[in-house]
């Protein structure tokens, strides 16, 4: 396997679950921990700068997979994933937008997750 591509998609399966992760654990921690809520976590720029990087690393690392092991459709299920995750930024001002946000993180991160855990196995695969 492409060394580029196992460590992008390794890459991306760990930002995504930090996105996860972010969204998920924030709010218990400044419960628990108020002095945390000095370091801005629940700030919606860290979704976007954690966005930022997800992006071109997973599209990347589906592009060169796919390259490698010719499955298309991996591309479909990571582009679907990422739409949920960018989904995710544009709710804010809904109603109900912070339950609707973290559920379309979570969706996202792990389509995402699946889909380059897919890229990988399916690289693997081709070497063989």
């Amino acid at each position: 396997m492409n060394p580029i591509t196992s460590y992008t998609n390794n890459l991306a399966i760990g930002l995504s679950a930090l996105c996860v992760i972010h969204c998920l654990a924030t709010p218990l921690l400044l419960v628990l921990l108020p002095s945390l809520a000095a370091l801005q976590l629940d700030n919606e720029a860290f979704h976007s700068w954690l966005l930022a990087g997800v992006i071109p690393t997973s599209l990347f690392s589906f592009f060169v997979g796919c390259k490698q092991h010719q499955f298309y459709r991996v591309i479909i299920i990571g582009i679907c994933g990422l739409l949920f995750l960018i989904s995710a930024l544009l709710v804010e001002g809904f109603e109900n937008g912070e339950m609707l946000e973290k559920i379309l993180t979570v969706a996202g991160a792990s389509i995402v997750a699946l889909g380059h855990y897919l890229n990988f196995r399916l690289c693997r695969q081709s070497e063989q």
